[in-house]
């Protein structure tokens, strides 16, 4: 009895955990802990704050995926990639749902408000808030609604930034004033390819579920791929600006060398785009979601490698 008990604990926190959409939510926090790193107030890497950002950041992104979850539940059950999910699959109640997503969600925003600054939690809650009860509803209205969840998805690297500087908005230079914003930026742009990639394959799973998510009513269309051509070509003069505003070394070996890393990761994510826009199908859309997933953590770990 004893046994199955446990099984039946184990089974529940497995479900809450895939709640949060851990996979997911390491990469959002991963982009965050880089963020804060690159500040230029943190001249000296504690272990500890680095572990409470990450838990910090994990729980707030893991609620708004918890309300996701729950208030998607239905249109979940229509997807045969999200049918298993625990609130569509009934394994876990929708007030189980809406509890784990508050008392996620409350904690990671005070974590970050008591042990970095106000400006960090607030921020995080500002993220949650947008990306829970704005995009989520949205993304059956519009396909605005990518535009919209691209800001949430890329203030964790403001709220990284934050939480090491103590400010978005400082004026003793020009890293203080532009840096997290710049970050941010960066992140943003990235999201469009990245996401249009996953909506074009999983479009007939999409349409079917009333989301429209795709910039063309038709679907996966030139008009779609030449989009994302269009955002990751964005990202290079992005990706330039930190070498001269002073966030990292520029006149440099170490500088050139990074400079050089996160040329080539642009080009490799432009050629992955520019090829889905000649072949106009699920496996060259495939190569630009897997390019992104590689290049976000190239980038950022390369302007780290280089922090002036």
């Amino acid at each position: 009895m004893e046994t199955g008990a446990n099984n039946s604990a184990k089974a529940q926190l497995k479900d809450y955990i895939q709640l949060t959409k851990p996979s997911l939510t390491i990469m959002v926090v991963f982009s965050s802990v880089i963020c804060y790193l690159l500040a230029p107030k943190v001249v000296q890497y504690d272990g500890l704050m680095i572990v409470l950002l990450f838990i910090g950041g994990f729980l707030v992104a893991g609620s708004a995926n918890a309300i996701n979850q729950t208030v998607e539940k239905e249109t979940d059950r229509m997807m045969k990639r999200t049918s298993t999910r625990p609130v569509a699959s009934g394994r876990l109640s929708e007030t189980q749902g809406w509890a784990f997503a508050v008392i996620t969600g409350v904690a990671g925003v005070a974590i970050l408000s008591y042990f970095f600054n106000f400006l960090s939690g607030a921020l995080a809650a500002f993220s949650l808030f947008l990306y829970a009860f704005v995009y989520t509803p949205l993304k059956k209205v519009n396909a605005i609604a990518v535009l919209v969840g691209a800001i949430p998805g890329a203030l964790p690297c403001l709220i990284g930034w934050a939480a090491g500087n103590d400010s978005v908005m400082g004026f003793e230079s020009n890293v203080n004033a532009w840096g997290g914003w710049l970050l941010f930026l960066i992140q943003f742009l990235w999201q469009f390819p990245h996401f249009w990639a996953i909506a074009w394959i999983a479009h007939k799973d999409y349409s079917g579920a009333g989301f429209r998510l795709l910039p063309a009513e038709k679907g996966p269309t030139k008009f779609t791929a030449i989009q994302t051509v269009m955002y990751a070509v964005l990202l290079i003069p992005v990706c330039v600006l930190p070498y001269f505003i002073g966030m990292t070394e520029y006149q440099s070996t170490k500088g050139l060398v990074c400079l050089v890393i996160v040329m080539l990761a642009n080009f490799f994510l432009i050629a992955q785009c520019v090829r889905l826009y000649k072949e106009m199908n699920a496996k060259a859309a495939r190569r630009v979601m897997f390019s992104s997933y590689i290049y976000l953590p190239i980038v950022l770990l390369a302007l780290l490698a280089s922090k002036n």
